[in-house]
């Protein structure tokens, strides 16, 4: 039975250090009557000239409306891989903790666990239905092991990994659970965003690259409780979300109905893919996907890939990936693109 308790796994530096305070941070009312002093910037307006807000709180107020979860219990980070980097830095003890993440995945995890000298072991997925093997990933779990990552749905085999799947890890193991959602808007399952308030020792991660079309301003979300909340903004870089992503984040999200038609869209031509893809001969077999793109088998990764670059088309090998052997990742495009790739493919020499 869990009996997680978050006491027990924040380093000892950390839970002993003092957080940076920032100008902004000691004195937040924001007033244009003000004379702004404190803070050793530029006084002459450009529009960008004072720090942008450290807290990042319209974002935060727009987010907590758009998913129905408190405003204080969110963390944003430049991209999913800065706050998926301080989950490492606040809770595992370098050259002594581990990880565990199931595999294959999303290859970030292994590169921050390398980077902060933490051991890192997977746990290989299902290869019939790519689902977690709770006894083999529990197998692996012993007095050091941190965290465990779930990415949901996954990144590269397409499928979300099953709610009794998680149940079934997150009420055994007594340490962090993180559920990497970066694709979760176009699955038919909920968010597990909405079940922190039952399970603490879960952490979900989401992003605005992919279903909101802002991957060139790099905004990752973390949402917790807000005892994890408080130990990442510890060690939380400051004015780490600059305001041009800020400004451009609260444009687009406070059009949102807008982010769901492009949503639906999406998974309209996902559809229309699997349908054509089905057709091609070389086509072994087309994987479920409840994300943004499709895993393929084919005869041969490696040829087909540079087939379709020849072409002008580029997609993702995922030939070397675990359980991937001669696996493609096609992305859903717009519909004259899928429709190019259609062509291409139809074209290619069988």
């Amino acid at each position: 039975m869990n009996s997680f308790n978050i006491n027990n796994i924040i380093r000892p530096n950390v839970k002993a250090m003092k957080a940076y305070s920032s100008a902004r941070d000691e004195f937040q009312e924001i007033n244009d009557d003000f004379v702004f002093l404190d803070a050793n910037e530029n006084p002459f307006n450009n529009g960008l000239n004072r720090y942008p807000d450290p807290l990042q709180r319209n974002v935060k107020s727009i987010l907590s409306k758009i998913k129905n979860f408190p405003a204080n219990q969110i963390l944003l980070g430049n991209g999913s891989d800065e706050v998926l980097d301080l989950i490492f830095r606040a809770f595992c003890e370098p050259n002594q903790d581990n990880v565990i993440a199931i595999s294959p995945s999303y290859g970030m995890y292994g590169v921050l666990a390398n980077l902060n000298a933490i051991e890192y072991r997977k746990s290989l997925l299902n290869e019939e239905n790519f689902q977690p093997n709770i006894e083999d990933i529990f197998s692996k779990v012993d007095d050091n092991t941190k965290m465990i990552f779930l990415c949901s749905p996954n990144n590269p085999t397409g499928e979300i990994i099953k709610r009794d799947s998680i149940l079934g890890i997150v009420n055994r193991f007594n340490g962090l659970v993180i559920i990497d959602e970066a694709y979760i808007d176009f699955a038919m399952e909920p968010s597990w965003i909405n079940e922190i308030k039952n399970y603490p020792n879960v952490i979900v991660t989401q992003t605005l690259s992919k279903a909101v079309g802002l991957a060139g301003i790099r905004l990752g979300i973390l949402y917790a409780s807000q005892e994890i909340i408080d130990v990442l903004i510890k060690i939380k870089p400051p004015y780490n979300i600059n305001q041009l992503t800020q400004l451009k984040a609260i444009e687009i999200l406070g059009n949102y109905d807008k982010v769901v038609d492009e949503t639906n869209t999406i998974i309209e031509q996902k559809d229309f893919l699997e349908q054509a893809l089905a057709e091609i001969s070389f086509v072994e077999k087309i994987y479920p996907s409840d994300a943004n793109f499709i895993l393929i088998k084919v005869d041969n990764a490696n040829e087909r890939y540079n087939q379709l670059i020849e072409k002008g088309i580029v997609i993702r090998n995922r030939n070397n990936d675990d359980l991937c052997e001669n696996c493609l990742r096609i992305t859903v495009g717009t519909e004259d693109e899928n429709g190019k790739l259609v062509e291409a493919l139809n074209s290619l020499k069988y």
